[in-house]
């Protein structure tokens, strides 16, 4: 049976954004037997692990290592509910497993709502420079013991498509060892992992998984982690048709995290199937969140143009959700990208205190009948 058919979504978390100290609460309330706190962030809140399982198969995983990206966190939160209409699935697994996950690395970006810290550092670049307190945690805690493999747990933006038309709603990588992207026996025990998750979600989302860019990054977490010898799996959970709320990729982000951990404690390090990841298509920048088409601006002279409109999610205090705010992102000839919402403005009027949209700018426009 697919465990799409036990995914239950935890209650208590119903927002994308999460709130740190409602997170650290929860923890603390349902979780304490299972958490140890690893690190005080930059502006001094606590940064817990999550450790579960008795096998001997050790996985390390991390959320939030970018603030505004919560999708894993709820991803870990979501999978333990289900958990609880599957316990002889979460008793085997977690018999030949034993996970170590890290909610929450970036607390500080996770409040504010942020890719950095507080200190302005990008966490997945500070490797080499250890720059941040909250790298430090987590590279302390990949050499305190032998693991086996590593879940680096991201988000993506709503540009990305499988094939030019279908979003891509989860992406996976193998992170590269060197800059000629040589294809390891590390990298081919990631691709098995990957090939696997793939074979099981590629019928509930057709044509909505990727695969990432294997570009080396030599300041990046994954790929050093995986220059150093622990196979690291890159998971990207990205958009999902008229759903910026990322409950659908929510849901499926923790299904694939299930059947990655499952793949792991079955292959335990063997690489069968890993020619598979190779199948799976490479994300394509096609897409923008709204392309408003043949716009007839107020100027002196005919000037009809397309304008690219992307949305920045923006935290306020206080709010228990993020905004979407909408900003210029080109204007003209926009031919080369497709929005997932396409608005025809032929014979529709501009209405805007300005001739030209200004780019980077907030809509500050209106197209009316």
């Amino acid at each position: 049976m697919n465990f799409e058919h036990f995914y239950t979504a935890n209650s208590d978390f119903p927002n994308r954004y999460i709130s740190p100290e409602k997170l650290f609460s929860y923890l603390q309330t349902n979780l304490k037997d299972y958490i140890q706190e690893i690190g005080r962030s930059y502006l001094d809140k606590p940064i817990y692990k999550l450790s579960v399982g008795t096998g001997k198969i050790n996985i390390l995983a991390w959320s939030q290592m970018h603030g505004n990206e919560s999708n894993a966190t709820h991803a870990m939160l979501d999978l333990l509910k289900s958990f609880d209409k599957a316990p002889e699935l979460k008793a085997n697994l977690f018999s030949k497993i034993s996970l170590d996950f890290i909610f929450m690395l970036n607390p500080d970006g996770s409040e504010k709502w942020t890719r950095l810290n507080a200190s302005e550092i990008d966490l997945n670049r500070d490797f080499h420079n250890e720059a941040s307190k909250e790298i430090k945690f987590l590279k302390n805690l990949a050499t305190s013991k032998k693991y086996d493999y590593a879940l680096n747990l991201h988000e993506q933006r709503t540009i990305f498509t499988t094939d030019g038309i279908h979003p891509a709603t989860l992406s996976f990588l193998a992170p590269s060892e060197n800059v000629e992207r040589t294809v390891t026996d590390n990298r081919k025990k990631c691709m098995a992992v990957i090939a696997d998750v793939y074979n099981h979600l590629k019928e509930l989302i057709p044509n909505q998984i990727g695969r990432y860019s294997d570009e080396f990054y030599p300041t990046s977490t994954g790929d050093n982690f995986i220059k150093a010898g622990m196979p690291t799996i890159l998971f990207e959970g990205g958009h999902f048709a008229d759903d910026y709320s990322r409950k659908e990729t929510r849901k499926y982000y923790t299904i694939a995290l299930y059947y990655a951990l499952k793949s792991i404690s079955e292959l335990d390090s063997d690489i069968t199937g890993w020619e598979a990841y190779q199948e799976i298509p490479e994300n394509q920048e096609t897409h923008y969140d709204v392309v408003y088409r043949n716009v007839k601006l107020n100027t002196d002279h005919e000037c009809i143009l397309d304008i690219a409109v992307q949305y920045r999610e923006v935290y306020e205090e206080g709010k228990d959700e993020i905004s979407f705010i909408p900003f210029v992102i080109e204007a003209g000839d926009v031919k080369k990208r497709k929005g997932w919402l396409e608005i025809d403005c032929t014979g529709k009027k501009y209405i805007s205190d300005t001739k030209y949209p200004k780019l980077e700018a907030e809509v500050n426009f209106k197209i009316e009948d």
